[in-house]
């Protein structure tokens, strides 16, 4: 069985999204190996070196539900290109720097750029595609998002490698300029117009503010760490009332005959909320666990930036080989294929930190980069197929939202992941000494594992359930609200 084939105007918006999703991410696995660069250059510490990473994410999650919203009411183009223009602009401001703060305040500017981006991109590729091609394009775009992922490190190396660590950051920031300038062209001519939307007008601005609060409850204490005493409190108080709240307003709304932000089939569906899960374990851990290994191999193993990126090169490599086969594999294993990939990338991760405990520092890059090897194929077992599970379940109407919330969780993961473990492997191995960093690696390692643990737990939960929801139609929203008004 042979893939689906898209006509012109469909090649040219997957195309369109595949680029978005490059310049977006590639910015940010480009920072990872330019942190301990940055980090000597600006003088900056622990913290700001995770709000610097962090504050990206944070953004970017506050932003894909509000976006994902609005180019669902009013069209999904404008804000594309907005969202793009943003992001572009602010990361020349990043590149020339010359403090943390404001490193860390176009980061976060970048980040809500991006997520307006990429918020219209999975609602684009909603509205474009149906059933075998949208499974198909929301696979590229993810494949495509994944290997940007991977590749950013060694780009990254190499330009710091080629013009020295304090030129080396910036050029290595400023990778996202000409791919942000060559897609908005793209996307001014080929995108769709925006379609008209005059049924479904609303915004739901209470809901807005609730998840908006949710994420930063979320992320937010465990970048500023530590949160603690009433800091700590007050947070907790945030969060448990905004999601006790956010359930009992959204049918609120719905019963008032108006459209809440979260579309009702959403709320309902395990299968979108335990994919969901996976997709955030998965993420989080494998933005962290690339961080925590750029780190190591430079501040640990004395590796230069272009050491470091070769070693993480076989895992773009190996993604790329494994996603563009993800399928073959998802016709004979069904759901399961996300299984399989969540179990070997717990088996590399665990194989990686044994590694910095046991094998001689001479011998170690190597056997590091066959554990990439191994990480970038099942990041391609589960990638794609996951979100193409996940997606499935979101109704027309609120493809923007389900994209953003999907999204949003991942975000939040890889905020949560990135500044957690981050945090276990900096201010352990600031005691100093190589046999500090080697068992900083390791611990921040058992913490990934335990991660994608859960997202193994989750996923075979997953395969035991009868899926009943596809062999069911998705109401529309006005369906699903009479539903809630009729209290079913």
């Amino acid at each position: 069985m042979t893939p689906p084939r898209f006509d012109a105007t469909r090649r040219r918006v997957i195309v369109i999204c595949m680029c978005a999703g490059i310049t977006t991410l590639l910015d940010q696995s480009v920072l990872n190996i330019a942190i301990p660069a940055l980090r000597t250059s600006l003088h900056a510490g622990t913290t700001g070196v995770q709000w610097i990473v962090a504050g990206y994410s944070l953004a970017f999650g506050l932003a894909l539900v509000p976006g994902g919203r609005l180019g669902d009411v009013h069209g999904r183009k404008g804000f594309f290109l907005a969202g793009l223009a943003t992001f572009t602009a602010v990361g020349a401001v990043a590149a020339t720097a010359t403090h943390p703060g404001t490193v860390i305040a176009a980061r976060l500017l970048q980040g809500a750029g991006a997520g307006l981006v990429n918020s219209q991109v999975i609602g684009t590729i909603q509205d474009v595609f149906t059933g075998q091609e949208r499974a198909r394009a929301l696979g590229l775009y993810a494949v495509t998002s994944g290997l940007a992922a991977a590749l950013g490190p060694p780009l990254g190396g190499v330009l710091i490698a080629a013009a020295g660590p304090d030129p080396g950051w910036r050029l290595a920031l400023l990778l996202n300029v000409p791919f942000g300038l060559a897609t908005l062209v793209l996307a001014a001519r080929h995108l769709p117009p925006p379609r008209s939307r005059t049924h479904h007008t609303g915004l739901d601005p209470v809901g807005l503010v609730l998840v908006g609060t949710l994420a930063l409850v979320a992320m937010v204490p465990l970048i500023q760490v530590p949160a603690t005493g009433r800091a700590a409190a007050a947070w907790a108080l945030a969060g448990c009332a905004a999601l006790v709240f956010l359930p009992y307003w959204q049918r609120r709304y719905a019963r008032s005959g108006r459209h809440p932000l979260l579309h009702p089939s959403l709320a309902r569906s395990a299968p979108f909320a335990l994919g969901t899960v996976v997709a955030m374990a998965q993420f989080g851990s494998s933005i962290a666990a690339s961080l925590v290994l750029t780190m190591f191999l430079q501040d640990g193993l004395g590796l230069s930036a272009l050491g470091g990126a070769a070693v993480t090169l076989p895992s773009a490599v190996a993604m790329g080989l494994s996603s563009a086969l993800a399928w073959r594999v998802v016709r004979r294993l069904g759901r399961h294929t996300v299984t399989v990939g969540l179990a070997l990338g717990m088996g590399a991760l665990l194989a990686s930190g044994l590694a910095t405990l046991w094998v001689p520092a001479p011998l170690l890059p190597g056997v590091l980069a066959l554990t990439q090897l191994c990480t970038g194929a099942a990041s391609g077992l589960t990638v794609s197929p996951n979100q193409a599970l996940v997606l499935r379940h979101a109704p027309p109407e609120a493809a923007g939202v389900a994209g953003g919330v999907l999204q949003m969780s991942q975000r939040i993961a890889a905020s949560v992941c990135v500044s957690a473990v981050s945090g276990v492997y900096l201010h352990t191995a600031a005691r100093g000494g190589a046999l500090h960093h080697r068992s900083s690696y390791w611990h921040a390692s058992l913490t990934l594992v335990t991660v994608l643990g859960v997202a193994l737990a989750v996923s075979v939960l997953r395969g035991t359930r009868k899926d009943i929801s596809a062999q069911e139609p998705v109401r529309t929203s006005d369906d699903s609200n009479m539903a809630l008004r009729n209290g079913t």
